[in-house]
């Protein structure tokens, strides 16, 4: 399954089409595309799916978020059959 990641912007450069930034989701920082959200600056926190910043959301959010994700995590570990073996 493919999810959207939220993120931080930490750096953006060009503009319009050709907009691009780093995010940093909780440590890992990547290069992103900024092309579907050229209102977004640094500071800002974007969902990121496949590459692409595809929506805005504001700080709490994105830690809600980022927490419900982590909660899956350990949800997926402990349904994993080899480790209930």
């Amino acid at each position: 399954m493919c999810l959207g990641i939220p993120g931080k912007v930490v750096e953006a450069t060009g503009d319009d089409f050709m907009r691009t930034g780093k995010v940093d989701f909780d440590g890992i920082v990547k290069e992103v595309s900024l092309a579907y959200v050229p209102e977004v600056e640094v500071g800002d926190y974007v969902i990121v799916h496949v590459g692409f910043a595809i929506t805005q959301l504001d700080e709490a959010s994105a830690h809600e978020t980022l927490a419900l994700l982590r909660q899956l995590d350990v949800i997926d570990e402990e349904l994993d059959p080899a480790v209930a073996l």
